[in-house]
């Protein structure tokens, strides 16, 4: 298996492109074929524990990998981690609607899923590829990548970690669980700005060949841990394909049936991954893009334009305020028939413009497969209201964004296909907003007092690692402008 950047043609395999994380064009790493699973491996695997599934699919794209070095990277990152050793249960929550939970991990996000395994496959690649330099990772966040990034790579030797979120646009809950992370490699800091500042920030400096030079000399490299990076990705192929084996496996559905994901995604990363366990051979009929009010992804599955300038919203579920969605470009890439000279004009246009288009006939594919709409916060929080009052079913904002478009997907199309919705995090990492829901009223003053209020109105238990987040100290307080990151690193990493 060998990987090339969307942006221009390369072949290198899987240890160096997660090592990277970014292509050197500024482009994203892609597989240049995808590996096929038959009626056989599929049985195989629908008789397999989560694990098992994650190595089957590993197993075909990082080939420059041993089958022990996979197993250890997947054991290490599965075990003793997640809630009854069940990374991604799925919950039957109403007729032919399942919630694929990715958050039962130690930051209660669906990140964890990613980022528990990421640290082993980075480590093991850089071994590879440039043994005895230490990595340093650069995450941009808009909530939940942080928590997981930092989870995972808190003194992991040979690497350095350094968090960027914005300053007022995450919900309490997450900042309380960076701003706390213990680690001796491990920074965090806001910036005065949104996702989408951090986020080209990130990208500027991943591009800047002075601070490259600084890091070289002092036998540092760049790294990503956000979902830019091939290995982040990879480990979300996964659960897509046991989403599918666990449907065969309970009798939801018989071998081949087709099944819609519903996804609620800003960044776009989360619903590529479906996309790809789909070119895998898992039947996928429709792919659901839900989005909140910064909902520049539903207006281009329906129109064909993809353009950023346009308000930017601060909403109930902060982890899709997104305006600039780093997945789509891998989606350009199979859209586009694998021209990378195409897609690197149209990031290029991105870049000077804001905005770019597709033709209509590509559209067209594009539509054949996707459904895209949004859902604004009072529509999200009827859903969590509507959802627990009938169903006795709690979720937390992202993952009723994706219920409210659900419903709206059904109503217009009638389409009654079983759908999984992958629910990303926990309600109580937004308990004033899901509390909120509920009640109708307005929620402030202590984060934890509301946190109990929850779970006393519910009936659901608090999750321990969020319980025990209240009276931890916090460790990280600097906030800089926009323009300051790069100052920010060169002093933490002292280059």
């Amino acid at each position: 298996m060998f990987f090339t950047s969307t942006r221009s043609k390369c072949s290198i395999q899987s240890a160096e492109a997660i090592a990277k994380g970014l292509a050197s064009d500024g482009g994203l790493f892609v597989p240049q074929e995808f590996p096929q699973f038959s009626s056989e491996d599929i049985d195989r695997m629908t008789a397999m524990d989560y694990r098992g599934r994650a190595v089957e699919v590993l197993s075909r794209y990082l080939t420059d990998f041993t089958a022990d070095e996979i197993r250890k990277c997947v054991d290490a990152a599965y075990t003793g981690k997640f809630d009854n050793e069940e990374p991604a249960p799925l919950v039957e929550a109403a007729e032919n609607m399942f919630m694929l939970e990715l958050w039962h991990g130690p930051t209660c996000a669906f990140k964890d899923m990613a980022l528990q395994l990421l640290p082993h496959l980075l480590t093991a690649s850089v071994a590879k590829t440039s043994s005895g330099r230490t990595t340093v990772i650069l995450v941009a966040t808009s909530g939940d990548t942080g928590k997981a990034a930092l989870d995972g790579f808190a003194d992991v030797p040979g690497t350095r970690i350094i968090v960027f979120y914005p300053q007022n646009g995450v919900s309490a809950m997450q900042k309380l669980q960076m701003t706390t992370q213990q680690g001796n490699n491990v920074a965090v800091c806001a910036i005065n700005g949104n996702f989408d500042n951090a986020q080209t920030g990130v990208k500027n400096i991943f591009s800047d060949k002075e601070m490259a030079a600084k890091l070289d000399a002092h036998a540092m490299d760049f790294s990503s841990a956000n979902s830019i990076n091939f290995g982040r990705l990879v480990p979300q192929i996964v659960y897509y394909v046991s989403s599918y084996c666990d449907l065969l496996k309970s009798g939801k559905l018989k071998s081949g049936d087709k099944f819609n994901v519903v996804v609620p995604t800003g960044n776009f990363g989360n619903i590529l991954a479906a996309v790809y366990a789909k070119k895998m051979g898992i039947p996928i009929k429709t792919f659901i893009c839900a989005s909140n009010r910064n909902n520049v992804l539903t207006d281009f599955i329906n129109t064909g334009v993809y353009d950023r300038n346009r308000e930017f919203f601060t909403t109930t579920s902060p982890s899709m305020d997104i305006l600039i969605s780093s997945n789509l470009e891998r989606l350009l890439y199979l859209l586009s028939d694998c021209d990378c000279e195409k897609v690197a004009a149209l990031m290029e246009e991105l870049k000077t413009s804001g905005k770019y288009s597709i033709p209509q006939e590509v559209l067209s594919v594009l539509q054949q497969e996707f459904y895209g709409n949004c859902a604004c916060d009072e529509e999200a929080a009827s859903a969590i209201c509507e959802l627990f009052e009938k169903n006795g079913y709690l979720c937390d904002t992202h993952t009723a964004v994706a219920v409210s478009v659900y419903n709206k997907y059904v109503a217009e199309t009638g389409d009654r296909t079983p759908s999984v919705i992958a629910s990303t995090a926990s309600p109580y990492k937004f308990s004033p907003a899901v509390l909120s829901a509920l009640t109708g009223k307005e929620c402030s003053g202590d984060e934890f007092a509301v946190v109990e209020e929850l779970s006393r109105l519910t009936s659901t238990d608090i999750p321990a690692p969020l319980a025990g987040l209240a009276g931890k100290s916090v460790l990280h307080k600097t906030c800089v402008e926009k323009e300051d990151m790069a100052q920010f690193i060169s002093d933490f990493l002292g280059v």
